[in-house]
């Protein structure tokens, strides 16, 4: 017996070394690829009942048509929006700064949609997403459709039309959205999901 002393007692010791090397490795892959950042970077196409806003700025804007149109459709309940949400990513790890340069691909982005401190609608990308490790903005395009009339009709037709202008109109901005989000991105141990969600706004860009 006492011949196999020293080699399982190397092997003890080098899958000790191993376990940790494998764990430092995993650890420094999930600091590195939590440095990503994400910030909301504009609204684009936005649509109500199928109307461009983009050229739209007041009540005044739209057509008689287009106004009985909408005033019709806010009385029967549905308001029907859809607009592209384009979300800013930038993955640091781009080899400078002591960090190898290293490639984020998101495999899940599961979000949820607040405007005006009010959830919304929920969703997630339906393709992973690679945010090159170069320090330049990759842009991820959400598609957004929801019933205005469901989240905001107790504000009043006027209101809400002029909610929509101020997201998709004229000047319009995400500046009163929040994107609550939680990244899970892929590494070569495996994904790796954010230990919580990121509220994602158009002031700065966020990590966890």
């Amino acid at each position: 017996m006492k011949r196999f002393t020293l080699p399982v007692t190397l092997l003890l010791a080098f899958l000790t070394l191993t376990s940790c090397t494998a764990l430092k490795d995993i650890q420094q892959a999930m600091t590195n690829l939590s440095r990503c950042k994400f910030k909301l970077d504009a609204v684009d196409n936005f649509q109500l009942m199928g109307i461009r806003l983009a050229d739209k700025k007041n009540l005044s804007d739209f057509s008689l048509t287009d106004g009985v149109k909408l005033t019709r459709a806010f009385t029967s309940g549905a308001f029907p929006a859809s607009f592209t949400l384009n979300v800013a990513a930038v993955n640091p790890n781009d080899g400078t700064g002591g960090t190898p340069k290293t490639a984020a691909t998101l495999t899940s982005f599961a979000w949820t949609m607040i405007i005006d401190d009010k959830l919304t609608i929920s969703g997630d990308i339906r393709d992973p997403i690679t945010i090159p490790g170069t320090g330049q903005t990759a842009i991820i395009p959400l598609q957004m459709d929801l019933d205005l009339a469901k989240f905001f009709k107790d504000r009043g037709y006027e209101s809400v039309v002029n909610l929509a202008m101020a997201l998709g109109g004229v000047n319009g901005s995400p500046s009163r959205i929040t994107l609550r989000a939680t990244p899970r991105l892929r590494t070569s141990f495996g994904d790796i999901t954010y230990p919580g969600a990121i509220d994602i706004i158009d002031k700065e860009f966020r990590a966890q």
